[in-house]
């Protein structure tokens, strides 16, 4: 995908300091002092025009919250999505407080955080590049999920949401193909009506409407995580 933007962007997100990252590579390893708390950190790769991101760290601001991308002209649409959400904010708290977004390009990804520095990564409608000679371009190619797993820390899961049936299945080979284990596996998420505990992007509004199915899987890779699963798994 190739964005025309207008000219100015980047010099207009030079100027939100108090949201926007352009080089964040400077805060590998020290993102809780970017926060200034030591709150868990939440990263969307990929996140579109910011709705997903925006409402998530809006409802939950005991988590601190990263969208990624790189295309400058969604790092615009997408600050002024929060911005928008945060316009009300909350009397005596800065609402920027736990979000900021993030310029660069996902394959890059080991170079802006340190190890078990991320709690939950969330890959959204990602671009399913079709074509058999494209898949290790997927974001959920084994290439991509081994430069997750050393991010995430002993709580750490990677939420996986798409529309498109074929790309979800090379992802939940994928997944099995690393021994990762997977819950709450749906082949049509909003079946039963657009689900009101989880957040949706612009995308899966749109889809949803149309009457898509949308595919959703959760995959727990850290060792707190896998012990309270089997925990609960144990308990019924």
């Amino acid at each position: 995908m190739r964005l025309r933007g207008r000219k100015g962007i980047r010099e207009e997100l030079e100027q939100q300091e108090d949201l926007v990252v352009l080089d964040p590579a400077v805060w590998k390893g020290k993102w809780n002092q970017y926060f200034g708390n030591d709150q868990p950190i939440h990263v969307e790769l990929g996140m579109g025009k910011g709705r997903f991101i925006s409402e998530l760290s809006r409802q939950n601001p005991a988590i601190n919250f990263i969208g990624i991308d790189m295309y400058d002209e969604l790092l615009r649409k997408a600050s002024i999505k929060v911005r928008e959400s945060r316009s009300s904010g909350q009397s005596g708290a800065d609402p920027l407080s736990n979000i900021a977004l993030a310029l660069f390009n996902i394959e890059h990804i080991g170079d802006v955080f340190a190890e078990q520095e991320l709690e939950r990564i969330y890959l959204n409608f990602s671009d399913p590049w079709p074509k058999n000679k494209h898949a290790r371009r997927r974001l959920t190619h084994a290439n991509f999920v081994s430069k997750y797993l050393p991010l995430l820390n002993a709580r750490g899961e990677i939420h996986f949401k798409t529309d498109s049936r074929s790309l979800f299945e090379f992802s939940l080979n994928s997944f099995a193909d690393m021994n990762l284990r997977m819950r709450n596996i749906s082949l049509d998420l909003h079946a039963a009506g657009l689900r009101e505990d989880l957040v949706p992007t612009e995308y899966e509004l749109k889809f949803v409407e149309q009457g898509m199915p949308i595919y959703r899987c959760e995959v727990v890779t850290g060792e707190e995580a896998l012990q309270a699963h089997n925990r609960q798994l144990r308990e019924g």
